[in-house]
């Protein structure tokens, strides 16, 4: 009788996952020296593959790009025809193949020796022709493929593509690569905007609606009117910031209000933030304490105002 499809996925998913468990047991001895040495790499990291280790080799490079570590996948096909002059002696280079016997890589074997260019190896063939060539070599476990016929790249390719997330994640702790540097790299999409800091979108300069203690409220509200944020933000001559102005503040003072100055009806001590606080964060500030704007400040200075539709077009939601 034929298993069901479900039934199918949860041996496949097990199957992988003991792989998995297997090769943070026995996860190979070299793998510290390999971190090491391709932290050295004054240029890329080149990471190569025929077949479906060729995709996991382009998944590897673009981890490492995107977290730190210079990196470009190169195809073997394309490299014999002409692209092996993109690897040169300032880089290092990452060939995954299951058996180690690819022959599709011999040319790029063949490049690191002559250029003396660090060569490791991701194989499970531990006297392999690639093995035998490379200066590093991360075993794999010899476990068996997800598939019913035991051929069809699965566990294999999973095993390769972990063990390369945990070289890329090894080194960017080692770079001390942080959420900063993260957002630097991902300017693009959600992941991107909730990176961002209250500075990348703040408004500032000109923009802001600045007014002093003896502004008139009729020049105030003429301010407010303008820079179309509902809001006056009250400073000094060094642009200290004094207080903030909001429609609430013109409500409760109503009457006589055009007979007054702006420093009569500011309410003193608002509520800001500063320039490096995530915009994510903002956003939490106002949604919470049902604010529109945040005023930004560097110490007691006033150097940026935030409208929440500023965080949402940035892509925070």
């Amino acid at each position: 009788m034929t298993d069901s499809p479900s039934r199918v996925a949860r041996t496949v998913l097990a199957t992988e996952s003991a792989a998995l468990a297997r090769l943070g047991d026995e996860l190979p001895d070299s793998f510290d020296a390999v971190v090491a040495r391709l932290l050295q790499v004054q240029g890329r990291v080149i990471v190569s593959g025929m077949g479906k280790s060729g995709h996991v080799a382009n998944k590897i490079a673009a981890t490492f790009a995107s977290t730190g570590t210079p990196a470009q996948g190169v195809h073997p096909g394309e490299a014999s025809h002409g692209d092996l002059g993109m690897i040169t002696p300032s880089d290092a280079v990452i060939l995954i193949s299951n058996s180690g016997e690819t022959r599709e890589l011999a040319d790029m074997i063949a490049h690191c020796a002559r250029f003396s260019i660090p060569l490791v190896a991701m194989t499970k063939g531990a006297d392999s022709t690639l093995s035998r060539a490379a200066d590093f070599v991360l075993l794999m476990p010899d476990a068996p493929e997800a598939c019913a016929i035991g051929m069809a790249p699965t566990t294999s390719t999973t095993m390769a593509m972990a063990l390369g997330d945990a070289l890329a994640v090894a080194m960017m702790q080692s770079r001390g690569f942080d959420r900063s540097s993260f957002a630097a790299f991902h300017p693009g999409g959600t992941l991107g905007a909730q990176l961002l800091h209250v500075s990348a979108v703040m408004h500032r300069g000109e923009e802001l609606p600045l007014v002093q203690e003896d502004t008139p409220m009729s020049e105030c509200l003429l301010v407010m009117s303008q820079k179309g944020f509902g809001v006056a933000a009250l400073v000094d001559e060094g642009e200290r910031l004094m207080g903030i102005i909001t429609d609430g503040d013109l409500r409760r003072n109503m009457e006589g209000l055009m007979d007054r100055r702006a420093g009569q009806v500011a309410t003193r001590g608002p509520l800001v933030t500063a320039p490096d606080t995530l915009l994510i964060e903002a956003l939490g500030i106002m949604n919470t304490t049902k604010r529109t704007v945040l005023l930004v400040t560097d110490g007691d200075r006033l150097v940026g105002l935030l409208h929440i539709h500023d965080a949402l077009r940035a892509g925070v939601a």
